[in-house]
């Protein structure tokens, strides 16, 4: 069988002549082809998108070129697996929707018959995700939603009805101690990832109370359940996220309302990271993050989070899902 962007890493490793094209990339870089264990059972495509940049579409093409006798072999398409229709006649919001795991779960939303009010800070990746999907009912809201104009904005295109909240939107820290934090990476990290997503639960709860039922899913971490995962500020607002999230599941449970999270662990989603990382944090990270069991794509953890967010989960309210390949039993 052919080699193709679509084939495992493991696959190209452990092929006799994939396995040395992958060392030698990995040679070039410098990098140790042993960072690649966690990641065995992804595509070779994600390569592209954990580079964060560093790895453009041609290098991969490149590869499969040169497994296949300088050929790029077309692949076939697969099958569309039908997920049913479990969000058929709803609305649902999703903000950071505009790539990775937010782009996945507006689309599998969008798939299963939702209506989809998108919003993301960057209006052209918004503009494509719709064009992805031309027969599908998604509403594209751009906007910075640590401003309440934004967040006014989003409540205003979803309508009288809304029936979902997946607040997915978030960024990283520079992996900074409490001590080196400053208040630059401080406010913009707690702003984005628990002011935000805060906010928007206290402008949708209103419109499920009335309604007597709803639905609110928030994204935390893998950094939200240890502290050897990220940086001081992101560990604080995925703890924060988990505590917003388990008050409202307290109070409004009995309204009708569930609200739940996923923690995600390693993903292949490539958001960057910010300049000037720590390089105090970093070292004491790096071995603990090299300890992380497997990578997941971005459409897994959709998987996760459409799980809680449909009725499928109707018995569950307050639990934070762990989607993280087992990290958090180590």
């Amino acid at each position: 069988m052919a080699l193709t962007a679509h084939s495992t890493i493991g696959d190209w490793l452990n092929d006799p002549t994939g396995g040395p094209l992958i060392r030698g990339l990995f040679q070039q870089t410098g990098a140790d082809p042993e960072l690649l264990t966690p990641v065995l059972g992804l595509p070779l495509q994600q390569l592209v998108a954990m580079s964060q940049g560093a790895m453009p579409q041609s290098v991969v093409d490149d590869l499969v070129r040169s497994a296949n006798g300088g050929e790029l072999p077309v692949e076939e398409a697969a099958p569309e697996v039908p997920t049913g229709a479990r969000f058929a006649g709803k609305t649902v919001i999703v903000t950071g929707a505009a790539s990775g795991i937010g782009k996945a779960t507006a689309t599998r939303i969008a798939r299963e018959g939702g209506r989809v009010i998108a919003s993301d800070i960057a209006a052209d990746k918004l503009d494509a995700l719709k064009a992805e999907l031309p027969d599908a009912d998604i509403t594209t809201v751009a906007g910075d939603l640590t401003k309440q104009d934004a967040i006014d904005a989003v409540i205003a295109a979803a309508g009288d009805t809304i029936d979902g909240l997946a607040n997915v939107a978030g960024i990283n820290d520079d992996f900074s101690p409490a001590g080196e934090t400053t208040d630059a990476v401080w406010d913009r990290v707690i702003a984005i990832n628990l002011t935000a997503p805060f906010k928007l639960m206290r402008a949708v709860l209103p419109i499920m109370e009335k309604a007597g039922r709803g639905s609110i899913l928030n994204v935390s971490s893998e950094a939200g359940l240890r502290g050897n995962a990220s940086g001081n500020a992101y560990t604080a607002s995925k703890h924060g996220i988990i505590g917003v999230t388990k008050s409202a599941a307290f109070m409004y449970g009995p309204k009708g309302i569930r609200v739940n999270s996923v923690a995600p662990g390693g993903v292949a989603t490539g958001i960057p990271m910010p300049p000037n990382m720590s390089e105090y944090g970093s070292s004491r990270l790096g071995p603990f993050q090299q300890a992380i069991p497997t990578v997941a794509t971005a459409e897994q953890l959709a998987a996760s989070i459409t799980f809680l967010l449909s009725d499928d989960g109707v018995n569950i309210n307050g639990a934070v899902l762990a989607s993280d390949g087992g990290w958090s039993v180590q």
